[in-house]
């Protein structure tokens, strides 16, 4: 390390083994100073990549906290090594359906497909993730609470992994008119909710200035032929409305790749992430989202 003082990947790299020989605080240590060194690198669903870039292109701006919305695990290798990484950035975590089913040892995801297809793919990534997934990492997603709610300038916004009302729903820009998001709003006793786990961002304004927010997720790409990830920032003020810009991230996905290959990991899987395009979870998707994608 002292030849590589400057080196994110050397820190990186000392992280995981720091990690996998069980020393802890070495390991954070370690992925700070990657952190302050390089955008290259992140992601949750186990993107570890995708995360660490994430979490750098934040520390340039200038935020009063950082948010993730649940499934920590599934799709990517080495689910354990994004704890780490959450901690250093002091990262304030709710939990997903795939946290909560890796907590609880349930025999699969939760993840509310029906088609046999998507359920297949869904089960092998499940199965890879359980085993691999510490019981300290465990302890620590059974812990997460399922919402939060904080105030964003004059507003009460409710974070919550699917929906309010329930973990492992989608909820998608085609399939979710006004009527039903003000529904949500209501029901939740908010005037914004964020949300994920569809994989796709979006953001609706409702006529009476009410805000529903799919932040996205930074783990794989969004099926739109690009390999990048995306993450929201919210910016609040005082008698202003709410600014919601989604910001890209590239990082090094062609070493994500590598070590999925490693790991032995469905090639339909690697492939999206060297190409942008899903390749798999695609019958759940609504008609009009199915239409941007490739398959």
């Amino acid at each position: 390390m002292d030849a590589q003082p400057e080196n994110a990947n050397a820190h990186l790299d000392l992280g995981n083994a720091y990690l996998t020989a069980g020393r802890l605080e070495n390991a954070v240590t370690a992925y700070r100073q990657a952190l302050a060194l390089n955008p290259d690198f992140g992601g949750v669903y186990s993107n570890a990549h995708a995360l660490a870039a994430t979490l750098h292109d934040i520390r340039g701006r200038d935020v009063d906290a950082v948010f993730c919305l649940g499934d920590l695990g599934g799709f990517g290798p080495h689910p354990d090594r994004v704890f780490p990484l959450l901690r250093a950035a002091d990262v304030r975590v709710i939990q997903g359906n795939y946290d909560r089913a890796i907590a609880l040892g349930h025999a699969d995801c939760g993840c509310g497909y029906t088609d046999p297809r998507d359920n297949h793919y869904a089960r092998i990534s499940y199965a890879y993730t359980l085993a691999r997934t510490s019981s300290e990492h465990r302890r620590l997603m059974g812990a997460l609470p399922a919402h939060r709610r904080l105030r964003l300038g004059e507003m009460e916004a409710l974070l919550c992994h699917g929906s309010p009302r329930a973990i492992a729903e989608f909820l998608w820009e085609s399939t979710t008119p006004d009527g039903l998001a003000a529904r949500l709003l209501d029901d939740a006793r908010a005037q914004v909710i964020l949300c994920t786990h569809s994989g796709i961002k979006w953001h609706r304004r409702l006529p009476d200035g009410r805000h529903l927010v799919n932040v996205g997720v930074i783990g794989r790409p969004e099926n739109d032929g690009t390999t990048r990830v995306w993450y929201t920032l919210l910016t609040a003020e005082p008698a202003r409305e709410l600014d919601v810009e989604f910001v890209p991230v590239h990082y090094d996905h062609e070493a994500l790749a590598g070590e999925m290959e490693a790991e032995a990991l469905p090639p339909e899987f690697v492939q999206t992430v060297r190409t942008g395009w899903w390749t798999t979870c695609l019958e759940v998707l609504p008609g009009r989202e199915r239409a941007r994608g490739r398959f």
